[in-house]
């Protein structure tokens, strides 16, 4: 039997799918990060099934335990707190391993934070790097921003909210005043999303921070992408229908490249059509 993967509501239990429910409904057992967290969402949903607790500090037992269940013909349902399981969830050591032993995986789509909080931020949606939660230690979280300084997408980072200001603080610090967008709550009744820079949003910071929070972050503008990179986006863009002047005004502005550079290959693209 397979292994389903079922995203959570990050905030409105409405956010759930018909197709969730019925998974959930239809399995053998269920693998829950907290089995204390969980069990008020599958009781309001009237789902009464077998807990599994699999969490990041069992992740490794646990998983062979359930890859038992699945070898004996039961089906399992993986979900974590809130969102889909494997998204800075824990998720992907059982995923591995049903890959490795040839058992079959269903993903269902559904509510994850990082998307809404990427088009509610104004900032390129595409390309975009979801890097998750930054490292606890202090070392370790700069030498990772360090990593990051060139890079040219838009960024995403999930932050706690006791350490928001601090990381924040880190992030201005190695990669520069850059535009950014704070969101907290997504989905929930207080949702908020706080625009502006990063010094900004670190002044928004100083009296605290409550709910759960997606940070993002423009990329360097300075940064010119490889030319295979730029050219595959023109290559889209051109696809959809846009003007070439559209095309050159984007892929300058967005990605750093000079007008010249784009409007030589856009012309022999022309030519070559």
């Amino acid at each position: 039997m397979p292994l389903a993967i079922v995203p959570t509501p990050v905030g409105n239990l409405g956010d759930i799918t018909e197709r969730a429910l019925r998974v959930l409904r239809e399995a053998d057992c269920i693998a829950c990060e907290d089995t204390r967290t969980s069990l008020p969402l599958l009781r309001h949903f009237g789902i009464a099934k077998p807990l599994i607790s699999y969490h990041a500090f069992n992740e490794k037992n646990r998983a062979g335990q359930i890859l038992d269940r699945l070898h004996e013909g039961q089906s399992v349902v993986l979900i974590s707190d809130a969102g889909t399981p494997g998204i800075s969830d824990p998720g992907y050591e059982i995923i591995r391993r049903c890959i490795d032993a040839g058992i079959e995986i269903t993903v269902l789509p559904g509510a994850t934070a990082f998307v809404p909080a990427l088009i509610l931020s104004g900032l390129p949606p595409y390309p975009f790097l979801f890097y998750g939660f930054l490292p606890e230690k202090q070392g370790e979280r700069e030498t990772a921003l360090r990593s990051l300084a060139d890079c040219p997408w838009t960024m995403l980072f999930y932050m706690s909210p006791h350490k928001a200001k601090r990381q924040t603080e880190d992030i201005l610090r190695v990669l520069g005043d850059r535009r950014a967008t704070l969101v907290r709550e997504i989905s929930k009744i207080y949702e908020e999303a706080r625009r502006g820079t990063l010094s900004s949003l670190i002044a928004s910071l100083e009296e605290g921070v409550r709910g759960e929070l997606v940070l993002v972050v423009e990329g360097r503008k300075s940064t010119v992408p490889g030319e295979a990179f730029w050219k595959k986006a023109a290559g889209r863009l051109l696809e959809d229908g846009l003007p070439t002047k559209e095309v050159v005004k984007i892929l300058s502005e967005e990605y750093g490249v000079s007008k010249n550079a784009v409007k030589s290959f856009l012309f022999g693209q022309t030519e070559e059509q």
